[in-house]
């Protein structure tokens, strides 16, 4: 077998593509994509953030943020609160069509089109290893993407990112059940 070394470098597959959500000083809301992020405790998330964003300063106000799954439907806008900054660009959120509802939970809007919304409290900014840790605090789903009650990945459509070929992709086909699919190994 024969492989190719691609060298020290931030290449994982699949990549979250995750649209995290603040309020500024005045309330208006604010988004940017982020990429490099996971779930560190099971009541815990933590993400990768150069503190220069404005996401940065609005959360170190609000203590508090959202983390919305970035779907196929919305994958421009999406694209675009990572490309468009916050700290110049004062209308961005509206720019990419997004709407917001606050969070009944925390100080941070929920976006509306995206239908999977994770709320946090800010538990720390490490601004030396950028690492942002978040209290998972509530999940919300829109009802649309749900099939009986629970998340429906086909109608969820999220993305996810490829460093390698910097490119979204959506998630969906299911293989397997997990904590089933490997039971007829143990035997």
């Amino acid at each position: 077998m024969s492989r190719k070394n691609f060298g020290a470098k931030p290449l994982s597959l699949p990549q979250p593509v995750w649209i995290l959500a603040t309020y500024d000083e005045n309330g208006v809301p604010n988004a940017m994509n982020a990429a490099w992020g996971g779930i560190s405790e099971e009541n815990e998330l933590a993400v990768c953030l150069s503190p220069g964003h404005k996401t940065c300063k609005n959360f170190a106000k609000t203590g508090a943020f959202t983390v919305s799954m970035a779907d196929a439907a919305h994958a421009a806008a999406c694209d675009y609160v990572g490309i468009a900054t916050g700290n110049k660009t004062e209308d961005k959120f509206a720019r990419a069509g997004f709407t917001a509802t606050p969070s009944p939970l925390v100080n941070a809007p929920i976006i509306n089109e995206l239908p999977v919304c994770i709320e946090c409290r800010v538990i720390e900014f490490n601004t030396d290893s950028c690492i942002l840790r978040g209290e998972i605090v509530n999940v919300s789903v829109d009802e649309a993407a749900l099939t009986d009650g629970t998340l429906d990945m086909a109608k969820a459509a999220p993305l996810c990112f490829d460093p390698f070929n910097r490119a979204y992709h959506v998630i969906g086909e299911k293989v397997g059940e997990a904590w089933k699919l490997g039971t007829a190994l143990l035997k």
